[in-house]
């Protein structure tokens, strides 16, 4: 049976939440909202006798880097090169991109590195049950308000690479108890973010002056998500910050390898960065 693939249209966001489900992903239907709303033209399916198969999806950060995420074949579909083919997909559409990049598992490493997708830096998930706190927690950090939200994103265009403000606005939006700051004003030293997901609850971009900084923003939250399972998708540039993490109860699920494709767009201040948002936003 022959296999079309088509851009994605909103009537198949279910389809892509079975395709989550299937792979034991974390992302919720308003992940699929964003996509298509920032990118319509950049989300792909395949489809076999009218079921869809496989997604994958692309957002665009200004003129400085796009993203390719969400690449997923339903486990029956495997094997087959559907997979690779929406790839293929994802980047005719950013053929014009100096530069595309993305996150990448171990298994999918050598297909992109044959797409000549070089690698970027490495990446740890952490994960871990949060247990009742043992004291109070003595970090300085509270919940971000909207005010905060300027100063914030001209930090994180330095960190990050690009502005991304519509993002961090969204994950204020969806998840305001999970966006926590340390500073005041313009003055700011760090910011976490969060996403409530299927499976976890997801914290990143972690910004921060120091790995001190983003281990206080961390207790800070952890405090609040007593009983939740927790994922960060932590940069393993600062052993201290893995050490951190760890001594707080994480542990790593897998490792991602940042990858990128075309010109090398590295942020102005990469050692800001101690957790990004997610292998499927950057």
């Amino acid at each position: 049976m022959d296999i079309t693939f088509r851009t994605m249209r909103s009537s198949d966001i279910d389809a892509g939440l079975r395709l989550t489900r299937a792979a034991h992903w974390n992302q919720l239907r308003r992940d699929w909202e964003l996509f298509l709303k920032h990118s319509p033209d950049g989300c792909w399916v395949a489809e076999k006798s009218g079921t869809v198969i496989g997604t994958s999806a692309t957002i665009r950060y200004q003129e400085r880097f796009s993203w390719i995420g969400m690449v997923l074949v339903d486990p029956e579909e495997r094997g087959r090169g559907t997979g690779k083919e929406l790839l293929l997909r994802a980047l005719e559409v950013l053929s014009q991109e100096a530069c595309v990049r993305l996150d990448a598992t171990p298994a999918g490493e050598p297909l992109y590195r044959k797409l000549e997708f070089r690698e970027e830096c490495r990446l740890s998930r952490m994960e871990a049950l949060i247990p009742e706190p043992a004291s109070p927690c003595s970090s300085k950090a509270r919940r971000v308000e909207e005010a905060d939200l300027r100063a914030i994103g001209l930090v994180d265009g330095n960190a990050f690479g690009a502005d991304r403000s519509f993002l961090l606005n969204w994950m204020w939006a969806g998840a305001p108890e999970l966006a926590w700051v340390l500073g005041r004003g313009d003055y700011v030293q760090g910011y976490l973010f969060g996403r409530h997901g299927h499976n976890f609850e997801h914290l990143g971009p972690i910004v921060a002056t120091s790995a001190d900084v983003a281990g206080n923003l961390v207790e800070a939250i952890l405090a609040t998500l007593a009983g939740k399972r927790v994922i960060v998708d932590a940069s393993r540039q600062a052993p201290e910050w893995v050490d951190r993490l760890s001594s707080l109860g994480f542990r790593e699920q897998r490792p991602f390898i940042r990858m990128y494709r075309g010109q090398e767009a590295r942020p102005a201040q990469p050692g800001l960065r101690f957790a990004i948002l997610g292998p499927e936003f950057g």
